[in-house]
């Protein structure tokens, strides 16, 4: 930063010490967060548009049916140029990211993740990428929140709310919908929903939709209007679109993560892009509905007709038999699942939001049709109420997020009228995918690792935790041939610790010697030169991996163990020890930061 614009901000830093309460800037800051995510939603949007129209218009137009299988393989090409040759970093799939950042980096986002997604998620969708737009705009918001928060000097508590923020934002911009906006904040970040919290998230949510109503006008994503009212008689159907949704969601998840775990395996990003983007192309030339984020879809399904949808499809035939229609639809919910893991795969930015809502809408629809069809309900089911409450089925499922599905619908409807199946439905999706799915798809990876937060404030602590400031590499380093004359000349003489780690020439852990253990014997002369470090030296009671290791890991290894310290290695090397009495230390400091309102 120039020294003018550092003297300019260092000036301000004093005025608002002064002026200004950390409650009242954080406050202010999250006005500002949510006007930037929202900005931030709108521009992803629009860029996103404009290359759709680009290639609807033009000469493109008239080879658009002919090339259709080409678009996504040019989309995802020209993303992975920019990842390599403007990003110049690597860069992760949207959400998860942020919850990284939160958990493991104390709300720390890189910069470049201001503007990294704006580029190459259009390109992505633009182009017939199978994804949504929503987890590329929460982390450009998210990236917003912790860079502002690092200009101003904010504390980690303080970051994360922020971060929080924007995510509450993106939302509320991009669906006009706040209330859900803060649902998400809570359920997806694991934010703890107090005063210090709420406000701010609040205040960014507001701020986003208004900037979406500035910007956009009363223009909306889905288009819905309540015309049949819920009859009670229809709730046994809704507990079937329950579970249908749940199993749903299971596919949904489990071909997402096998999609990710194949494509691993193919190091050359050339050879992915080759054969994922090849295999999208062909599937949406066949079924052009799964081109980009599929919003006409959804909005068609919506209005309780889905005949614009299935033109021109795969068999190239009139879809007037019933069976046909819903086989269909089924295939829609099918392949849009392959599709979209097939983006990723391929190297495609984009996020999970917007095909759970298109299948979600697919799948109501199919059950109502086949139950009208077949005359189980004693009146003909709504074809559009299903369709809305199954996309909160396939949002609690996959997001493992009920309650901002139920809202996020019930928002979108403009009122509580569905409130009871909506409720139902997300509901019984997300306790029964929960048993086969333990965590949802943003958190999955963190979970494994165990990397995620969670509500339980103990564990989140622990996860806030940053295993380098309690790591300890003041101890003198010693090698098996040393003789106890050396040792007790040459080493204990400097020596302010009471342990010794003893490692090879490969600076590998092989042991340790402590001081208690040597005592006895330390000044026997006759002993010196004929007794070896080697002859002296213990096993560790455990070690501590710096790479694989959580902060819960480690407090569980201390209180098995009963030790005082334990060494740590990294990459297999001697790396420091950690001592029970400064890992509780930061424990304590770390539960009073989190538990304590803002000064």
């Amino acid at each position: 930063m120039p020294q003018r614009k550092r003297s300019l901000l260092n000036q301000f830093l004093i005025w608002k010490y002064k002026h200004i309460s950390a409650e009242n800037f954080l406050y202010i800051l999250s006005v500002l967060i949510g006007l930037l995510a929202g900005i931030s939603a709108v521009t992803l949007k629009n860029l996103t548009h404009y290359i759709f129209i680009a290639l609807e218009t033009g000469f493109i137009k008239d080879v658009h049916k002919g090339f259709y299988f080409i678009f996504p393989i040019i989309g995802i090409g020209l993303t992975l140029l920019v990842i390599k040759f403007i990003v110049r970093k690597k860069m992760s799939h949207g959400i998860p990211s942020v919850l990284y950042s939160i958990s493991k980096r104390e709300a720390i986002i890189d910069r470049y993740q201001m503007w990294a997604s704006l580029i190459t998620s259009p390109l992505t969708v633009g182009f017939g990428g199978s994804v949504g737009l929503e987890g590329p705009t929460v982390t450009t918001g998210a990236a917003i929140g912790s860079n502002v928060a690092r200009l101003f000097h904010l504390d980690q508590r303080s970051r994360t709310v922020l971060v929080a923020c924007a995510a509450a934002g993106a939302v509320s911009c991009i669906f006009k919908a706040p209330i859900t906006a803060i649902v998400f904040a809570v359920e997806i970040f694991s934010l703890e929903l107090t005063m210090i919290s709420m406000i701010p998230l609040l205040l960014a949510s507001i701020s986003a939709v208004l900037t979406s109503y500035f910007f956009l006008g009363n223009e909306v994503l889905l288009h819905f209007e309540i015309k049949d009212k819920f009859e009670l008689a229809d709730i046994t159907f809704y507990i079937i679109l329950g579970i249908g949704c749940s199993f749903v969601s299971i596919y949904f998840t489990k071909v997402y993560f096998w999609m990710q775990d194949f494509f691993k395996k193919i190091e050359n990003p050339i050879y992915k892009l080759l054969l994922g983007g090849t295999l999208i192309g062909v599937i949406v030339y066949f079924i052009p509905p799964l081109f980009g984020e599929g919003f006409d879809t959804m909005n068609s399904v919506l209005m309780g007709d889905a005949s614009s949808i299935l033109e021109n499809n795969i068999f190239n035939s009139e879809a007037e038999n019933i069976w046909m229609i819903v086989g269909l639809l089924v295939g829609l919910i099918v392949f849009k699942v392959i599709a979209m893991a097939l983006t990723f795969g391929a190297g495609g930015i984009g996020g999970v939001f917007a095909p759970s809502l298109f299948i979600g809408s697919v799948s109501g629809y199919v059950v109502a049709t086949v139950v009208n069809h077949l005359k189980l309900a004693s009146s003909s089911l709504s074809l559009s109420n299903f369709a809305m409450v199954g996309m909160a089925g396939l949002l609690a499922g996959v997001l493992q997020a009920p309650l901002t599905a139920i809202f996020l619908i019930a928002e979108i409807t403009g009122g509580y009228e569905l409130f009871l199946p909506l409720m139902t439905v997300a509901s019984i999706s997300f306790l029964i995918t929960k048993q086969f799915i333990p965590h949802n798809i943003y958190t999955s990876a963190l979970a494994k690792k165990g990397q995620l937060l969670t509500h339980d404030k103990d564990k989140s602590v622990l996860m806030l935790m940053n295993i380098n400031k309690v790591i300890e590499k003041d101890f003198i380093v010693i090698k098996p041939g040393m003789t106890l004359g050396e040792l007790a000349h040459n080493v204990i003489v400097k020596s302010k610790r009471n342990n010794f780690p003893v490692v090879n020439k490969d600076k590998e852990l092989i042991g340790l010697l402590h001081m208690d253990d040597i005592r006895s014997i330390m000044f026997n002369t006759d002993l010196h030169d004929t007794t070896f470090v080697r002859d002296l030296m213990i096993a560790p009671d455990d070690i501590i991996d710096y790479t694989n290791d959580s902060m819960e890991v480690i407090m569980e290894k201390f209180k098995t163990t009963g030790a005082w310290n334990l060494p740590v290695i990294r990459d297999g090397k001697y790396y420091g020890f950690i001592s029970k009495s400064r890992l509780l230390n930061a424990y304590r400091r770390k539960l009073i930061m989190a538990s304590d309102s803002i000064s």
